[in-house]
């Protein structure tokens, strides 16, 4: 994740004007009003930086995420972060259906598996199926499964914030 400056310098001048529907947020982001807690949460989301997963692959499981929780502001982010360190078009599109894109490695599967299965705990019976642990960590030593389940989970909560409180997808 990056500061609120950062974020105003993501919203290009050029995006298009917003569709017909409006979204009134019902406050202003949580992690923006307590003292310290963007912060807290900017540095969590660091952590995982150089711990063993490409930040190529980071910023696909956080878009995946993002997309399974419906959280427009943080897929519009996501989207422009990708864009901004060079991601293709083709692999941005791939995200949504990555079990069947031949432009995503056996590793990215296996980060976008196991971060789905994070973020849909409620659909196994054992939360995060062996399997897909087992796969993730094929592709993975520990650093990069527990940089990737921080990650995941700093999304999920920054989707949970953003999503509840209703803000608006392009607004920094």
């Amino acid at each position: 994740m990056t500061d609120v400056t950062e974020l105003r310098e993501l919203a290009s001048p050029t995006s298009a004007p917003p569709h017909l529907r409006t979204v009134t947020p019902r406050m202003k982001n949580p992690a923006l009003l307590l003292p310290g807690a963007f912060q807290a949460l900017r540095g969590l989301g660091k952590l995982v930086e150089g711990q063993g997963v490409p930040a190529s692959t980071l910023e696909l499981v956080h878009l995946r995420v993002s997309q399974i929780n419906g959280c427009g502001w943080c897929i519009d982010y996501g989207l422009r972060q990708a864009r901004r360190a060079g991601e293709s078009e083709d692999r941005l599109a791939a995200v949504p259906a990555w079990r069947e894109s031949p432009y995503l490695s056996e590793a990215e599967c296996a980060a976008l598996e196991l971060a789905e299965a994070m973020t849909r705990l409620a659909d196994s019976p054992d939360g995060v199926p062996d399997a897909v642990w087992d796969r993730a960590a094929q592709h993975y030593d520990e650093q990069g499964l527990a940089a990737l389940v921080l990650y995941v989970g700093v999304t999920n909560l920054y989707n949970r914030l953003n999503v509840t409180t209703r803000q608006v997808p392009g607004t920094f």
